[in-house]
C-alpha cells in the first residue's frame, strides 16, 4: 500500500467499530478516522480528512514491512499479519463491547503477538480534537497519559509495550515483539466522566468477548442461500452503521469522502436517510435478523412522527431534524474540498421516501408482525399527504438542486400507494381512504407511462420531459413496477445497461453524470435484481458474481468506484453498496426458487 501525500487509498481501510462509533484502520496501522464520542460527532482522529492537521493513532514495524489482513471469522474484529526482513507479527483490534453491550466508555484495543523473529513495533497516539481545530492538553493521571479538549478525554494504556512518552501533542511509545510475547494498547475515551483505567486482563477479556459478541449477533441468523460469506460479511458491515443507542440506521460512518478526486461532490453521510434505512431493513429481514429490524423500524417511525404527515429524506442519529451544514478548514481527501460537517439535503422533498416508508412497512407485516393503532393512524396520514403532493417537482434520489417531476420518485409515490393499499385490505391500516389511495395510484401510474416515457430513447426517462436515463428505474424491480408495465420496464433495462454502462459490469447513475464522478455500485446491484425480477436469472447470477470482485481484501465496499483503475470513491463503508448486494443476492434466491416450482409444477401435470 502506497500514501499519496499522506492519503491513503480508501479501499486499504478495514472498518471495526462498537455500535457508537466506528474506526477506519489503514492497511500500513494507521486508524485515520474516528468521530468521538460517537458516530455523527467531530472527528479526533481525521487523517483521512487531512493527515496533516486531523490526527491518528499508528501501531505498525519500524521496519519496511508487507502486510496481510482478514476479519476473524463473522466479527468485526479484524487480524493483520505483519512481515518483515526480521520477523513476524499478528495485531488484534476492535472497539470492544462488554458482554455484546456497549462499554461505559469507548475501548480501542490493539493486541500484538510475536509469531517469528524480532520486530520493533512503534505506535503513536496522535488526538485532534474538532476536527483537527484543537490541539490536546497532555496531562498524567494516575501514571497515565491522558489528551484532554473540547471535553473528552483520551488515555492511554500500555501494557508490555513500552513506556508512553509525550512527544509535542502525541503520546508515543516502541517496543520489540519476539516469539511468544503478548503487548497490549488500549485507548480508552471519555467525555464529561471521569477517567477510568483498565486493568490487563480485563482489556484482554473485553477483546476476546468482542469477538463471542459478534458471532452470537450473527449466529441467530437464517440464511441457508448462496454467498454465504459475502452476505455475512455485508451484514456485519451494516451493523457497524446501526447507532446502538437509538437503533438509527446511518448510510456511511464517514463525511466528504469524494464521488470526484478533486470534485466538490463531499457529503456527510452520518445522517438516518429513510431510504436506505428501509432497505436495509429489508436486508435484515431476508437474513432472519428480527430484533435488529423491530428496533430500527421502532426508530425509524419515532423519526417520522416528528415531521409527520411530511417526511425528511433524513434525520439525525437521535431521530431528530437535521438542520446543521458547515464547511471545516481541512484539506480534504486529495485534495477534495469542501469537507463538510452536515448534510443540506435534510430539508429537501423526495417523494419516494413515503413509498420506501410503506414498503417497509409491508415487508414487516408479512414476515409476521402487526402493527399498533398508533402507527396504523401515522401511516394512513402520510398517504393522505402523499395524495396531494405526489405531482409536486423534487429533488429525486439523487437529492439534486434541479426541481424536476423525476420519474423514480413517481415509481415510488405509487409503490407506497399500493402498499398502503395492500396493508389496508389486511386490516393493517384504516381504509377510510383507501379509494382516494386507489384513485392517486392510477393518476401516478397514468402519469409515468404518458410523461415519462420516451419511445425515441426505449426507455423511462430520468424526468418528465427529460431525454436523459437514470439507473435507479432498475429499482422498479423491487417496486413491483416490472409487472404494472412489464414490456417497457423490460426495454428501460436494457437501455440503462446498455447506455449508462461504464465498464466490468458497473453502471453511471444518470446519463448527465457519466463524465463527473465514477460508477455508482449500488446500481449494478439493483441491475442484478432487475435481472433476476425478468426472468434473466443466468445473467443476472453471472454479473453478480462478477460485482463481488469489487469488495476490498476484508469484504468492504464504497459507495462509487472509478471505472478507470477500480479505485474507491465515496464514502465508506456504503451501507447502501452493502444492502443492495444482499437484497439482490436474495432476489436471485426468489428467482431460482420460482423457476424451480414452476418446472416442479410442470412435471407433476
Amino acid at each position: 500500500m502506497k500514501r499519496k501525500h499522506g492519503f491513503a487509498p480508501i479501499e486499504s481501510y478495514a472498518a471495526i467499530g462498537d455500535g457508537r462509533t466506528t474506526a477506519l484502520v489503514a492497511l500500513d496501522g494507521s486508524i485515520d478516522f474516528m468521530s468521538l464520542p460517537a458516530m455523527h460527532c467531530p472527528t479526533t482522529f481525521g487523517a483521512l480528512l487531512d493527515p496533516k492537521a486531523g490526527g491518528r493513532f499508528v501501531l505498525r514495524p519500524q521496519a519496511r514491512f508487507d502486510a496481510e489482513r482478514r476479519y476473524l471469522e463473522r466479527t468485526n474484529v479484524l487480524e493483520t499479519t505483519y512481515r518483515t526482513s526480521g520477523g513476524v507479527v499478528r495485531v488484534t483490534e476492535a472497539l470492544a463491547l462488554q458482554d455484546g453491550a456497549l462499554l461505559p466508555w469507548l475501548e480501542v484495543s490493539r493486541r500484538v503477538e510475536g509469531l517469528a523473529g524480532e520486530v520493533p513495533m512503534r505506535w503513536s497516539v496522535e488526538p485532534r480534537f474538532d476536527w483537527g481545530r484543537l490541539e490536546p492538553r497532555l496531562v498524567r493521571r494516575r501514571g497515565v497519559a491522558v489528551a484532554e479538549g473540547a471535553g473528552l478525554a483520551v488515555s492511554v494504556h500500555s501494557f508490555d509495550a513500552g513506556e508512553p512518552r509525550s512527544e509535542g501533542c502525541d503520546i508515543t511509545g516502541s517496543f520489540t515483539a519476539r516469539p511468544g510475547s503478548r503487548s497490549l494498547l488500549a485507548v480508552c475515551c471519555t467525555e464529561s466522566q471521569p477517567i477510568p483505567i483498565p486493568r490487563r486482563d480485563d482489556v484482554e477479556r473485553r477483546l476476546d468477548g468482542t469477538i463471542g459478541s459478534w458471532r452470537r449477533w450473527l449466529g441467530g441468523w437464517d440464511y441457508d442461500g448462496p454467498w454465504p460469506e459475502h452476505l455475512a460479511r455485508s451484514a456485519l458491515a451494516l451493523k457497524l452503521l446501526v447507532y446502538a443507542p437509538q437503533g438509527s440506521i446511518l448510510a456511511a460512518p464517514t463525511t466528504s469522502l469524494p464521488e470526484r478526486i478533486g470534485g466538490d461532490k463531499n457529503y456527510d453521510y452520518r445522517y438516518m436517510w429513510v431510504r436506505d434505512a428501509s432497505f436495509t431493513l429489508e436486508a435484515f429481514m431476508r437474513l432472519g435478523l428480527p430484533e435488529q429490524v423491530h428496533e430500527s423500524y421502532s426508530c425509524l417511525l419515532k423519526a417520522v412522527r416528528t415531521t409527520a404527515p411530511d417526511i425528511h429524506p433524513f434525520y439525525t442519529v437521535e431521530g431528530e431534524i437535521a438542520h446543521r451544514c458547515d464547511e471545516l478548514d481541512l484539506a480534504g481527501y486529495r485534495g477534495s474540498r469542501p469537507v463538510r460537517h452536515g448534510n443540506a439535503a435534510g430539508r429537501q422533498l423526495q417523494l419516494g421516501s413515503w413509498g420506501d416508508l410503506l414498503e417497509t412497512t409491508d415487508l414487516y407485516v408479512r414476515s409476521g408482525n402487526t402493527l399498533d393503532e398508533s402507527t396504523a393512524s401515522l401511516l394512513a396520514d402520510c398517504l393522505d399527504k402523499l395524495c396531494t403532493s405526489w405531482s409536486d417537482e423534487d429533488s429525486g434520489i439523487w437529492e439534486l438542486d434541479d426541481l424536476r417531476q423525476y420519474t423514480t420518485s413517481l415509481i415510488g409515490t405509487w409503490m407506497g400507494f399500493e402498499r398502503g393499499i395492500a396493508l389496508a385490505e389486511r386490516g393493517e391500516l384504516p381504509d377510510g381512504h383507501a379509494d382516494r389511495w386507489r384513485e392517486e395510484r392510477a393518476n401516478v401510474q397514468a402519469f409515468v407511462e404518458e410523461q415519462c416515457w420516451s419511445e425515441a430513447a426505449g426507455s423511462y426517462v430520468e424526468a418528465g420531459g427529460e431525454r436523459g436515463l437514470d439507473a435507479s428505474l432498475l429499482r422498479g424491480a423491487r417496486m413491483g413496477w416490472h409487472r404494472a408495465s412489464p414490456e417497457r420496464f423490460a426495454r428501460s433495462v436494457e437501455a440503462i445497461r446498455t447506455q449508462l454502462d461504464a465498464g466490468g459490469g458497473l453502471l453511471h447513475r444518470t446519463t448527465r453524470e457519466a463524465e463527473h464522478e465514477g460508477a455508482f455500485l449500488a446500481c449494478s446491484f439493483w441491475l442484478v435484481e432487475a435481472l433476476a425480477q425478468t426472468n434473466r436469472v443466468d445473467e443476472a447470477a453471472e454479473l453478480f458474481e462478477e460485482l463481488l470482485g469489487y469488495e476490498n481484501d476484508v469484504g468492504l465496499l464504497s459507495e462509487q468506484i472509478d471505472p478507470s483503475d477500480g479505485s474507491f470513491l465515496g464514502n465508506f463503508p456504503q451501507g447502501l453498496s452493502h444492502l443492495a448486494l444482499i437484497n439482490s443476492a436474495g432476489a436471485l434466491q426468489d428467482a431460482r426458487d420460482a423457476g424451480a416450482s414452476a418446472t416442479a409444477r410442470a412435471a407433476a401435470r
